[in-house]
């Protein structure tokens, strides 16, 4: 489906080339402050504009529809669309029977008997990151004194790559400092499942690891054990990035994703035409990125921001109100 969360809830909406995308959020603190101007930064740091990035260039202006009255939030679902005005579909008419590899066109069209939007990876595009970075600013919001960050890590010779008129992936990392120990609950809903599920909402995340990940596998438990230092849960190493048992110990939360290359490249490819059963071949036209992991930081903070928040409000770690000091 298309909604996550418990206690904060957040459901996404829109399509790549549709009338507009946008999120609704519900379980927001009553009263806390919220303006169109908050959006601004992580926004920005969501558009595209680097070298590798995709030239289609959209306002991005949040339009607040619900929940919010006289500049605080109400309580109610909060409702925030943004335009599309810069979508061209006219590539996409021409490659509608034959799906591109990469992408989710076959498994969508199997999926929804082919009623699905085709036109820029409809509801599958990565437009629609936009959206979770919304919801991530109001999450970000109701987390008052938790710090989330996110940086790339690597990534292939992109230059390269679009010159080649191919595409790269990468590595993401993300932290959050100022958690509380006891966030998550196991079996099913771990620290680690909830941000997981979250994560690999963003289009093109294909793993995800905490603290030491794949190379704990290589590691003496006596090496990969992290030394408690004090009554708080302080420990000298953090393989375990924060949690043990599914569960937040208080330390630094630490996770990487992999991004992979862009699907869409100008390169040659086969594929099938689904309407006459012959293969063909086929380039992908349009404007796409070269490495959408330079975009994916800010967005990886926005989906570990959503997670945090509701596993903050089920443990009762936020006020539901901001009460008044009238």
């Amino acid at each position: 489906m298309n909604t996550f969360g418990t206690a904060f809830r957040v459901s996404i909406l829109g399509e790549s080339h549709g009338e507009c995308i946008g999120i609704l959020v519900d379980g927001c603190t009553a009263g806390l402050p919220l303006s169109a101007s908050d959006f601004s930064s992580d926004i920005a740091r969501r558009k595209p504009g680097a070298k590798g990035t995709t030239p289609r260039k959209e306002d991005d202006i949040p339009q607040i529809k619900s929940g919010v009255f006289n500049g605080k939030a109400t309580g109610a679902p909060i409702l925030i669309l943004f335009e599309n005005k810069n979508a061209d579909s006219s590539a996409y008419e021409k490659i509608k029977d034959t799906p591109r590899p990469g992408h989710a066109d076959f498994a969508a069209k199997m999926k929804y008997g082919g009623f699905n939007d085709y036109r820029g990876s409809g509801h599958f595009s990565g437009r629609l990151t936009l959206a979770l970075v919304a919801a991530g600013v109001i999450a970000k919001k109701v987390l008052k004194g938790v710090k989330i960050g996110a940086r790339v890590l690597e990534t292939g010779d992109v230059e390269k790559a679009a010159k080649e008129g191919d595409s790269v992936g990468g590595t993401v990392e993300c932290r959050a400092g100022g958690l509380p120990a006891g966030l998550g609950e196991p079996f099913f809903n771990s620290a680690e499942s909830l941000i997981s599920h979250v994560a690999f909402s963003i289009p093109a995340i294909k793993g995800i690891e905490f603290g030491a990940g794949f190379s704990s596998a290589k590691m003496l438990g006596s090496e990969c054990n992290d030394e408690i230092l004090n009554a708080d849960g302080k420990t000298k190493t953090n393989n375990a990035g924060g949690i043990n048992g599914g569960i937040t110990n208080g330390n630094e939360l630490v996770f990487r994703v992999a991004v992979k290359p862009t699907s869409s490249v100008s390169k040659e490819q086969r594929t099938v035409n689904l309407k006459t059963g012959n293969a063909e071949r086929m380039t992908v036209e349009g404007r796409h990125d070269a490495c959408i992991a330079l975009r994916v930081p800010v967005v990886l903070e926005a989906a570990a921001a959503i997670a945090l928040a509701d596993m903050m409000l089920m443990e009762q770690k936020i006020p539901r109100v901001i009460r008044r000091t009238e």
